[in-house]
């Protein structure tokens, strides 16, 4: 049993908050899938003319001569860009067949990292174009939006400033979940979202008062816990360069790397006085790790009429690809030791992956439930209903909730409440009913793009709005012991039994085998 332990961001990793939910291929954009893309996009190839105008380019087996027409009545100018643009758009939008190769022409900044800037603005735009889930743009000229923006865009000298401009372009969308981010942060999405890693293992931080990164602790059986790397030490150097002044984020680059290559790290370690202390060098083998976002230990737990129970503990911290196949294992081992109940923490869970939330909710439920109702940009609701569902176990369960749970975490608690399987204990959860795509554009920037709603399965509105638990808990630690005592305990059955919230499931678990409750 993996015991339960405090869940620290992996190299500085950050969490994400955007869900991927589906593929698309769009039918206007000639470019497929690459990298790390989960979405296909292209905006077409990119040229420069004389006339410093940037082209824009869709290509595919002639099928309609009209196609020349539109192009011929495209003026050069930068006052015809507008024209042009609404043209290609038209004409894709209208005809997802017509597949004549189609020109657009607009004024290309004489700055190379600019002008790069342009075609991922023109990226960015086709993409929120087709797949947006608010067809009015917020009430706006989404065709003309992108001509302004190229504007204000146009001289422009810096790339910083260019991504700020489709920034203050994505802002007039009026939703904070369609956003872009740099490759940094997208990377850091991926290994959360991916559940696998190519590096050495190490959870680092910067040291708030100190500002030295400090090794916060190593996963069991990788490479920098087999070196004998522990919690507290000190990173001086990576591959011969010092690490005065860098951040985590960039540390944790260097770290990482293809499986099969190593990096070299020198640490020092011990206590600050100096007595016992001493400066290390290792070189570390980069391999794949598997991370989990599963901690779980086994509660005992005594009944009102005095029977020993045995209650599992699961805390689930973001819904990643292997978040399903974790808990699935985890729960079947937690049956094979005699588990009667369950406490399922969703605490602080932002969310991740939809898919991985449903495959979750599926351990749980039998038959042919409703797990979450979406509505697309048009309106439309359509359930997604599992098919012949089998739950691992029908032990009573209890899913703990609060403020920090949101999105793939509320679509879970909403499957599992509304099927009449849980009970929900905790605080009134986040209120995030809207579901992001997430594309990798040519630059290496990722566009996370809200392109649906979502609903409980009974009918719930989300959004804005969060769903309130059956049972309510405070969040007071009940054990009279100092924090800083219980911190430093290793006994994670004893941080447990401290947890106000945990009791009260434990209550509410009572009330279900008194009643009979077998879901």
């Amino acid at each position: 049993m993996e015991p339960l332990s405090a869940n620290f961001e992996l190299l500085n990793a950050s969490r994400p908050t955007s869900i991927p939910l589906f593929s698309r291929r769009f039918s206007w954009l000639n470019r497929g899938i690459s990298k790390k893309s989960s979405v296909s996009l292209s905006c077409g190839s990119y040229n420069h003319n004389h006339n410093h105008h940037q082209a824009v380019k869709t290509e595919g087996p002639r099928q309609q001569s009209s196609g020349h027409d539109l192009v011929q009545s495209i003026t050069k100018g930068f006052l015809g860009f507008a024209a042009a643009a609404t043209a290609l758009a038209s004409v894709c939008a209208d005809s997802p067949a017509f597949a004549e190769s189609l020109t657009v022409a607009f004024p290309a900044s004489r700055a190379q990292e600019v002008n790069t800037v342009q075609r991922t603005l023109v990226e960015a735009w086709g993409l929120i174009r087709e797949t947006f889930v608010d067809p009015t743009f917020n009430h706006q000229d989404w065709d003309l939006k992108l001509q302004q923006t190229m504007v204000e865009m146009f001289p422009l000298n810096s790339a910083d400033a260019a991504y700020g401009k489709i920034r203050g372009m994505l802002s007039t969308l009026g939703d904070p979940f369609t956003r872009i981010i740099s490759p940094k942060e997208y990377q850091s999405f991926r290994i959360g979202s991916d559940g696998n890693l190519q590096g050495v293992g190490l959870f680092i931080n910067v040291e708030p008062k100190t500002g030295h990164l400090v090794v916060l602790s190593c996963l069991e059986g990788t490479p920098a816990a087999r070196a004998g790397i522990h919690e507290g030490d000190e990173l001086i150097e990576i591959n011969g360069q010092r690490l005065d002044g860098v951040d985590g984020e960039a540390a944790a680059q260097m770290l990482r790397g293809q499986a099969g290559t190593s990096v070299t790290v020198k640490l020092h370690t011990g206590n600050d006085s100096g007595r016992g202390s001493s400066t290390k060098e290792v070189k570390l083998p980069r391999e794949l790790i598997r991370l989990s976002s599963i901690s779980s230990t086994v509660i005992p737990h005594r009944t009102p009429d005095g029977r020993l129970t045995k209650t599992g503990y699961v805390k689930l911290s973001t819904f990643s690809q292997t978040a399903a196949t974790d808990m699935e294992n985890t729960i079947q081992e937690m049956e094979n030791q005699g588990v009667q109940s369950y406490i399922l923490d969703l605490r602080n869970n932002p969310g991740g992956l939809v898919k991985a939330g449903l495959d979750v909710a599926k351990i749980w439920l039998d038959g042919t439930e409703t797990l979450v109702n979406t509505v697309d940009r048009d309106g439309h609701m359509s359930p997604i209903n599992m098919i012949n569902g089998h739950a691992v176990t029908h032990d009573p369960l209890v899913v703990l909730v609060n403020e920090g749970s949101a999105s793939a975490s509320e679509i879970l608690a909403g499957a599992l409440h509304d099927n009449g399987r849980a009970i929900l204990v905790g605080h009134k959860t986040f209120g995030k009913g809207k579901i992001q795509s997430v594309t990798e554009l040519h630059d290496g920037f990722a566009l996370f793009i809200t392109v649906a709603k979502y609903l409980s399965p009974a009918l719930h509105d989300i959004d804005q709005v969060g769903i309130i638990p059956d049972v309510q808990c405070t969040t007071d630690m009940l054990n009279s012991s100092p924090k800083e005592t219980l911190m430093k305990d290793k006994s994670s059955v004893l941080l447990l039994e401290a947890d106000s919230c945990i009791m009260v499931a434990e209550h509410e678990l009572d009330i279900q085998e008194s009643k009979g409750t077998v879901s």
